[in-house]
């Protein structure tokens, strides 16, 4: 039987930092993917000569001196094909067809906002300085004695939505500051303000795109991961996990291969990493029940547009289109989209774009009636409800972009479904677990699991997103290396 120091299951960009880190401290590392491909929601997929994203679209917070720049240059990304956005609108909100820019920089931000709020510059002001705030605190958390903090801090456990009341009282204003968000979910009741306040600081430092698709991200730390020694195998499912003396022993690949490990982490969803292990007296039954139980965030429904060539002008931003003047923060709609994110794909030659990508929430529930059918067989009325959200996307993007009904090739089409099947999210959800302000020490979940070399990573546990999942490997590897040790060269920018 061959033994590892450390398996890991599920190559999404948790599971392979982990490797990454973990190998490079000298340690016999074995990831193992279930798909014929690397990379979770990573993974791209390529129609009619165009790559189209399954997740990624971009990244914030990568330029030099930022907290991706430092965490991707300890991961050696930073050489990879990364595209600036315009620092002077890197996203665009249209409402009631008025557009409003979102600038780098956070002076710049407020600067720019408040040319259409010019008596709210100095809420802008205080706003974007909270942001810079939180960013810049990004990496306490691996001071001495902070890490059990970060799931404590008052911020998780504040509302982001009563900050933003507090912060101005202008309701269009609110929408605005809201309506790059689908990087989110925006749920009043539940998400926390440190969710929301990290992530977009991040964007607003800087925005990249990456030319040739995210799943680069994945292959490229695959390549680190086997020249540092490790292992990454793809067709390989774990379907049971089995106990000995008091700790995992064995991983069960494919219902027959076995092998040995001290350690084993999961990037699975944590519900789906207890459903492989055997019942025990590690694992008490509440235990379970509670990770059993905890919400997932929303889907994601996402059209996939093959452009005819030389209509649609490449923009080097990406636009917000809402459906109307009103609260943003609405429970996920179950009546058709209300906004959509227009992602454009950066040409080879020229300045059309190839492809364009329009995103919008989709909950499990308008989907749920057809999770026991197979890609392909399900139905007319699956294919119906798509070609209906398909319409309607494609209706408020047509607000802001000419010729866009024109212009399409061909489109595709992707639900909940589709990721629950193609990168094993429970329930299509885009964002993990849902993080609740009213609950963090129920919701927030630390690496560690009751059976003692059973650890956690991932988007499931606090932060999700490129920066939330990078940072947690860290606390993941923390528990194996020691902190001191994990985070050994992961030095501040220069």
């Amino acid at each position: 039987m061959e033994s590892y120091d450390v398996i890991i299951i599920g190559s999404g960009l948790g599971g392979l930092e982990c490797g990454y880190i973990l190998a490079g401290h000298g340690m016999k590392v074995c990831v193992l993917e279930r798909h014929t491909q690397l990379g979770g929601c990573l993974q791209t997929f390529q129609r009619g000569g165009v790559r189209f994203d399954t997740g990624f679209h971009y990244v914030g917070g990568l330029g030099e001196g930022q907290p991706l720049h430092r965490l991707f240059r300890y991961f050696r990304l930073l050489d990879l094909p990364w595209y600036p956005l315009d620092e002077a609108a890197f996203d665009e909100v249209a409402i009631d067809g008025k557009t409003y820019a979102f600038a780098n920089g956070y002076e710049r931000f407020a600067d720019t906002l408040a040319q259409h709020f010019p008596a709210r510059r100095g809420e802008l002001a205080a706003y974007a300085a909270f942001l810079k705030r939180v960013g810049e605190r990004l990496f306490d958390a691996f001071a001495p004695g902070n890490a059990d903090e970060l799931y404590t801090t008052s911020l998780f456990a504040q509302p982001a939505y009563d900050f933003l009341h507090r912060a101005t009282d202008d309701p269009l204003l609110r929408q605005v500051l809201s309506g790059t968000s689908l990087k989110m979910e925006l749920r009043a009741d539940t998400l926390p303000l440190y969710v929301f306040a990290q992530i977009n600081s991040a964007f607003i430092q800087s925005a990249w795109r990456l030319r040739g698709g995210g799943s680069q991200i994945a292959e490229r730390l695959a390549q680190h991961l086997r020249a540092m020694g490790g292992e990454v195998r793809t067709r390989a499912e774990v379907t049971r996990l089995t106990e000995a003396g008091g700790r995992l022993a064995t991983v069960e690949v494919n219902g027959e291969e076995r092998l040995a490990a001290r350690w084993v982490i999961s990037d699975l969803h944590p519900a789906l990493t207890l459903s492989l292990t055997d019942e025990t007296k590690l694992l008490r039954n509440i235990y379970r029940k509670r990770i059993a139980s905890l919400p997932n965030t929303c889907g994601m429904f996402t059209l996939h547009l093959r452009l005819k060539p030389d209509c649609i002008p490449y923009r080097n931003r990406n636009l917000f289109v809402h459906e109307s003047r009103s609260d943003t923060w609405y429970d996920r709609p179950e009546d058709g989209p209300k906004c959509i994110m227009a992602s454009y794909y950066l040409p080879e030659t020229g300045s059309y774009a190839p492809a364009l990508d329009l995103l919008t929430p989709m909950s499990w529930n308008q989907v749920a009636p057809w999770k026991d059918l197979p890609p392909g067989r399900r139905g007319e009325s699956y294919v119906q409800l798509k070609t209906n959200w398909a319409e309607a996307c494609i209706r408020l993007a047509a607000r802001q972009i000419p010729g866009l009904r024109d212009a399409i090739e061909k489109m595709y089409t992707s639900t909940p479904l589709s990721y629950a099947s193609y990168t094993h999210a429970v329930e299509g959800s885009a964002y993990g677990i849902r993080k609740d302000c009213t609950r963090p020490m129920y919701t927030l979940l630390t690496p560690r699991t009751p059976i003692p070399n059973l650890l956690l990573t991932g988007q499931n546990l606090n932060l999700h997103g490129i920066l939330g999942v990078s940072v947690t490997s860290f606390f993941t590897c923390a528990e194996i290396l020691g902190r001191e040790t994990a985070i050994k060269g992961l030095a501040p920018s220069e």
